[in-house]
């Protein structure tokens, strides 16, 4: 606010010096211009100092390929059908309402970090960003006899966020585990409404991750392999009708019966197949490489056998994804060190 007075002051000074001064003149049109741009919403200037919204929600279609191809394994399908949602959304200059995905599967396959990668291109700060917003069912909405103050305070929570910024990002993790009717309250700002109470919900992104439907992908997925089918033959039609049913009349998912899957207002299921060993190795060399070590495919494969795998006869499946990838690594961290020590 100091810089914000100045500016005032050089306004103020020359009204009181009799002589036309064109200089103080253009001194003091050049101060008012400097406090606006410093002290505008969505100035340039202020925006190089602290993080602005990305209004139009804007998205780099390489970047998001990139980083889905380089950090997120053996999920064809769920790279795919969010590589094409998102750039549909991103290019329309005025979409009729909010994109909404929903993530199935196991712990470990990946939705989370997809949710992570997708906010970061929207706005670079990801999770960091006061303008993404993470919701955990377990931690902000874990007492059911208080659902109806969680719809009224998740209604007034996104009004409010998106209003200071429509392209703001909501990722609401553990669906799995939130009580049925909670997120109905959200329902009229994913509808096809222009504005609602005049506010505009049209650019806004909406995650929904969850476990549930996880049973109905994996048995899907074996099924392929069984008839000796690749992987990657399968298709979002194979699934996408099994997982919108299935959650629907899942006792045990925040979208038991919900209205905004009797409104048709999610635009994808989006399915995260059981992982392999081989994605498994490929989450442990991504992750000795974000940790600067050089892969050691002996540590690789030491980490890989260290899971656990389904069905019990083929143990074909990592039962946890990659998930516990990290905290194995860490146990092999000293005999890498050594042997990096070594090498050197």
């Amino acid at each position: 606010m100091k810089l914000l007075k100045a500016a005032v002051i050089f306004v103020l000074v020359p009204t009181l010096t009799p002589a036309f001064d064109p200089l103080s003149v253009s001194v003091v049109a050049g101060s008012a211009v400097m406090a606006w741009h410093l002290f505008s919403s969505d100035s340039w200037l202020r925006c190089r100092f602290q993080e602005c919204c990305n209004k139009n929600a804007t998205v780099n279609f390489t970047a998001l390929k990139a980083q889905l191809d380089n950090r997120l394994f053996g999920q064809h399908l769920a790279k795919d059908v969010v590589l094409k949602a998102v750039l549909g959304f991103s290019n329309n200059p005025s979409p009729k309402k909010p994109l909404i995905l929903s993530l199935h599967g196991w712990a470990g396959t990946g939705k989370n970090f997809l949710s992570q990668i997708l906010a970061e291109q929207v706005h670079p700060a990801g999770l960091r960003s006061k303008f993404v917003h993470l919701f955990l069912a377990t931690l902000h909405f874990p007492h059911q006899d208080q659902v109806k103050l969680y719809k009224e305070q998740l209604q007034n929570w996104i009004r409010g966020n998106v209003s200071a910024c429509p392209s703001s990002v909501f990722i609401f993790d553990e669906m799995d585990k939130m009580h049925p009717g909670v997120i109905d309250a959200i329902k009229p700002f994913l509808d096809y409404y222009e504005e609602v109470d005049g506010v505009s919900y049209r650019k806004a992104i909406f995650i929904f991750l969850s476990n549930a439907g996880g049973d109905l992908i994996n048995k899907a997925a074996f099924d392929f392999w069984s008839s000796g089918k690749r992987r990657e033959d399968i298709q979002l039609k194979d699934l996408e009708p099994l997982l919108s049913v299935g959650v629907f009349n899942n006792k045990n998912s925040g979208l038991w019966h919900s209205s905004i899957i009797d409104r048709n207002l999610i635009d994808y299921f989006v399915p995260f197949l059981p992982l392999e060993q081989r994605h498994v190795k490929m989450c442990v060399r991504a992750e000795m490489t974000a940790r600067g070590y050089a892969v050691d495919e002996k540590i690789v494969q030491a980490v890989a056998d260290e899971m656990t795998y389904f069905p019990k006869e083929q143990k074909i499946y990592s039962d946890k994804g990659c998930k516990t990838v990290q905290a194995k690594l860490d146990i092999h961290e000293d005999f890498v060190m050594r042997d990096m020590k070594a090498r050197a």
